[in-house]
């Protein structure tokens, strides 16, 4: 399992580079979680939070799209910040990214497994022990087609998206059709303007939404894999914001045309399931069950590679034990770094299991998810416009949307991470904010490792060099 061995070259384009950035957010999945506790919070003004929000990661994307051109690095974030700033902080932007991905393989294979259990065991969906044996066996499943190479991965993306966004579309369609002359509620375009936002609401508004958009950089780390990397991984991460951007906004405004306040807040994060009830019959409304396992399971795998492609690229570098940039010298894939996050993922779910219900295992890592993302997202984008404005600002395009979009975008994301700290229980400020101190433990100690190894190494040149120079019969000069 040589190092030598590099990751397969070419195999995505940009189709599967954009789809691979949409299930990144698990669409659906963020509707179903999200959606009560955004309308709970700034109710009518909803769809306008998003949009706001949205604008606000659109800065993200572009700061990734630029870097990514300077550097096409698997390791996006972690390579950038360290090289830009200093391998500190390029450390802990790559850290907290593991961090993030690791959490996830609760909140998103959950999920996988309650939708799982509502389709064949109804009984058994908020069952915990249950639920998170369904959930270790869908990871165990993912782990294996992302090992077993790229384009298995690829081809499964395609096919789970593509079925989610139908049933999207479907459930929109109808639901439309059915209420938009008769709707719960009325959304004006004047609802979408800043005025109608007081800072309490506009800052809660924010903060909920912040989730909704989490995961869409998975295409920047597999810009190794991608035809044209340096090109079209960053486009694809753009193109697929502009996808979600819409879907989101779409599905809360369909979602408050239907649904009354108590009906929104009653179905708490089943809100796909209860439009889909709303415009289909039993059962064809649990089509909406089936997409919110699709969205998750699409989602568990591009949040394994995100993790496998960082830690791959730590490992490269040295940062991290070197054994994690090891390949598999048939499918081209970091295997050691998967089976890792897989064995990880099978610890937390073990100790999640131990929480007494389904919605606060859920609860508490969207939680220490959201400040992990909103750390790791604000340090590029502070490196982005740094970069430019010190060797390529001239041009209005570059100051625009190249410093200030981005350096308002860093803000924010860290304005909005530790504001909503105080609002954490213990759980989800231990992993927030010991997630990201406990990283330094592993810097020092591989960065210690380095250097006693160029120590040796130093130490060994003069007995090489001697036994060079006896070899050539030189010893009497």
């Amino acid at each position: 399992m040589s190092t030598s061995v590099t990751l397969e070259k070419s195999a995505l384009g940009l189709t599967e580079s954009t789809i691979m950035g949409v299930a990144g957010t698990a669409p659906v999945f963020s509707i179903a979680a999200t959606t009560a506790a955004l309308v709970a919070a700034v109710g009518v003004l909803s769809p306008a939070s998003l949009l706001y929000c949205g604008i606000m990661m659109f800065g993200v994307a572009l700061a990734y799209m630029h870097l990514n051109r300077k550097d096409t690095n698997a390791g996006a974030a972690y390579a950038w910040v360290g090289t830009i700033f200093n391998p500190i902080l390029g450390f802990l932007a790559g850290w907290a990214l593991l961090v993030a991905s690791a959490v996830f393989m609760v909140s998103g294979t959950v999920p996988a497994a309650t939708a799982t259990l509502e389709l064949l065991a109804p009984a058994y969906a908020n069952h915990t022990g249950v639920v998170t044996l369904v959930a270790a066996g869908w990871l165990i499943l993912v782990s294996a087609v992302i090992i077993k190479g790229i384009k298995l991965t690829s081809y499964m993306q395609v096919a789970l998206t593509a079925i989610e966004l139908a049933i999207v579309l479907v459930i929109l369609t109808a639901a439309w059709l059915k209420f938009h002359q008769h709707p719960m509620h009325t959304i004006h375009w004047s609802d979408f303007a800043l005025t109608h936002f007081n800072s309490h609401l506009f800052t809660t508004g924010m903060i909920t939404a912040l989730f909704f958009y989490w995961g869409w950089d998975v295409t920047v780390n597999l810009n190794e894999e991608t035809r044209n990397g340096s090109w079209v991984a960053g486009l694809g991460s753009v193109l697929a914001m502009l996808i979600i951007v819409t879907l989101f906004i779409l599905f809360v405004m369909v979602t408050l045309m239907v649904l009354s306040d108590q009906a929104i807040q009653a179905s708490e994060t089943n809100v796909v399931l209860a439009v889909a009830d709303k415009v289909f019959p039993k059962p064809w409304s649990y089509m909406a069950v089936l997409a919110v396992m699709l969205s998750t399971l699409g989602t568990l795998e591009t949040s394994i590679l995100q993790f496998t492609r960082t830690q791959f690229a730590l490992g490269r570098d040295g940062t991290l034990n070197r054994r994690y940039a090891g390949l598999h010298p048939t499918w081209h894939t970091p295997w050691v770094a998967t089976s890792a996050i897989a064995g990880f993922g099978l610890l937390l779910l073990l100790l999640a299991s131990r929480l007494p219900t389904v919605s606060q295992i859920i609860g508490d890592s969207v939680n220490a998810i959201g400040f992990q993302a909103s750390f790791y997202y604000g340090l590029t984008c502070f490196a982005c416009a740094w970069l430019v404005w010190r060797h390529e600002r001239r041009g209005a395009f570059n100051l625009i949307f190249l410093v200030f979009w981005p350096l308002a975008s860093g803000i924010f994301l860290w304005f909005t991470g530790f504001y909503s700290l105080p609002t954490f229980n213990l759980t989800s400020t231990l992993f927030a904010i010991g997630g990201i101190l406990v990283g330094i433990v592993p810097f020092w100690l591989n960065r210690r490792a380095r250097r006693q190894a160029e120590a040796d190494a130093w130490v060994e040149i003069p007995a090489i060099a001697g036994q060079l120079v006896e070899g050539a019969g030189l010893t009497g000069f």
